[in-house]
């Protein structure tokens, strides 16, 4: 599906959510009503409701404040929520402190040499059949 078409959905959940009729005109109201910014158009409420477009980040901030739902969820859906979640439980859970001096180190090294580390990291995962491992580059 289409990315805006995707969007429009989500927008449209989370102002039946948030008690709103999914229309323009409440859309409009609402929105100007919190933002501090140029006032946007009745049209241009009208193309995120009806997704032709995907209003620029600041405006998605607004939206996301005022129907009181987190901005990435908005625009990207609540995927984008459980895959952060679960990266971030792995990289808690699964690196200690060798690991983690490891990686400092591994900061601290010139980009060609990083590069070089990276993709000997990379050639390791894949001979292990890491499936995660991204293609050298």
């Amino acid at each position: 599906m289409d990315q805006k078409l995707e969007f429009s959905e989500r927008l449209q959940a989370a102002m039946r959510s948030a008690g709103l009729e999914p229309r323009p005109a409440v859309l409009l109201n609402l929105f100007n009503t919190n933002y501090w910014g140029r006032s946007v158009t009745f049209q241009a409420v009208s193309r995120w409701l009806k997704g032709e477009s995907i209003p620029a980040q600041d405006k998605l901030l607004v939206l996301a404040s005022s129907l009181n739902v987190e901005p990435e969820v908005l625009r990207f859906g609540s995927a984008v929520r459980k895959s952060i979640e679960q990266r971030q439980k792995r990289w808690d859970e699964g690196v200690g402190y060798l690991e983690r001096e490891t990686f400092d180190a591994f900061l601290q090294l010139p980009a060609p040499q990083r590069k070089i580390i990276r993709e000997v990291i990379f050639t390791f995962a894949k001979a292990n059949g890491v499936e995660d491992a991204p293609a050298k580059k």
